[in-house]
């Protein structure tokens, strides 16, 4: 074969032995939420990723747009916001691992803890479903096996069903609280109760990428139980509360047998020095942030009474979105939402997840519910 012949046949074919991982066939894809479509005299709104509707505050964009060191590498170990946060939330700094967002800490605690042991066994990895979508995804990637534990009727975690799950093989479980994207939260009462049966060996994830929005007092907090419980990891976020969504911060905290492996798996520079100044600056104005997100709850409250007074059953709504469990509805309900300007998440044939949004893009919603004639309605 000619050098030309090669080169038509290499265009024809340019990767013919290039397989990627045979986990990844196996895998869920990870689909974002949408941005509303475009229609002509109606103002589009965004419910379909539970962002914070409201930019940083005034304080914080002020220290991002005075930010000039991008030239140069952050501290890979975020000194200064683990600093803050031991502050903030009273425990070491040490036991503090930061992160690209909640999912990033999450993936450095799967790649130090979860994946195929020497003997090409998996590790198994419990966690409720349905719940965050990346979870099957990160556990796949990081060559564990999932063990899905279906949710109760009322979209809470079922604690007795995700104990007995338990093997030898288990070496994480996900508790998400509250649970993303139904709405309640765990209680304190039924976590400690779960703690008591699970191996001391086995490290159990609180995830509380929602706790800003939390305002049951019997809800579980997660340092709380990190404090009382060596195997307990806590993961956090800006994300969400601080509406720092685009910067891509967040943390773990766990005692020192974790954090020791963890600094280990940690991606080098995950947190840029623009997202740590900016999650600072929040939490050195954290008053300002929680008059925000109580409009934010105050929202919700709205929302959620609107729904019930349309005779709608929903989940218990801790977080900053509503779950709409709509079943082979759900497509039918997004389509019918995004003629109208608002842009929802629906998850196949199961449900619709509706993020808290601006005022005026939760009286739309509501008045949407208020024509809709399929459901969920109390019998």
């Amino acid at each position: 074969m000619t050098t030309t012949e090669k080169d038509t046949a290499a265009a024809a074919d340019p990767a013919p032995h290039i397989r990627p991982r045979s986990a990844l066939a196996k895998l869920p894809r990870y689909v974002a939420g949408k941005p509303p479509a475009a229609i002509d005299g109606l103002q589009g709104y965004k419910l379909s990723s539970n962002e914070n509707p409201l930019p940083p505050l005034p304080s914080v964009l002020e220290v991002i747009s005075a930010f000039q060191d991008i030239n140069r590498y952050p501290d890979p170990l975020s000194t200064t916001l683990r600093n803050e946060l031991s502050t903030f939330l009273d425990v070491p700094a040490e036991d503090i691992v930061t992160g690209g967002g909640s999912l990033g800490a999450l993936n450095q605690l799967l790649a130090a803890f979860a994946g195929q042991n020497d003997d090409g066994v998996p590790d198994e990895v419990i966690y409720p479903w349905r719940s965050f979508e990346a979870y099957p995804i990160s556990v796949g990637l990081a060559g564990a096996a999932s063990v899905q534990v279906p949710l109760r009727g009322d979209g809470t975690h079922d604690l007795e069903a995700m104990a007995a799950a338990v093997t030898e093989r288990t070496s994480i479980i996900l508790l998400c609280t509250p649970n993303n994207p139904t709405g309640p939260a765990l209680k304190t009462a039924e976590v400690e109760a779960f703690l008591a049966k699970v191996p001391a060996d086995v490290i159990v994830v609180i995830d509380e990428a929602y706790e800003d929005f939390v305002r049951d007092p019997e809800v579980v907090n997660g340092i709380g139980m990190y404090r009382k419980y060596p195997n307990v990891v806590v993961l956090r976020t800006f994300s969400k509360g601080a509406g720092l969504a685009g910067l891509r911060v967040g943390y773990s905290i766990s005692h020192p047998p974790v954090t020791d492996y963890l600094r280990v798996a940690a991606v080098p520079f995950a947190v840029s020095q623009l997202a740590e100044t900016a999650a600072v600056a929040s939490l050195q104005h954290h008053g300002e942030l929680v008059e925000r997100i109580q409009g934010i709850v105050a929202e919700r409250t709205r929302v959620v009474e609107g729904l019930r007074e349309l005779g709608w059953r929903i989940p218990e709504a801790q977080g900053n979105f509503v779950w709409l469990a709509l079943g082979e509805h759900s497509p039918g309900f997004a389509a019918l939402a995004a003629g109208q300007g608002l842009a929802v998440r629906a998850f196949g044939a199961e449900g619709v997840r509706v993020t808290i949004g601006e005022p005026e893009a939760n009286s739309r919603f509501l008045a949407i519910c208020a024509t809709y004639t399929k459901g969920p309605l109390v019998s």
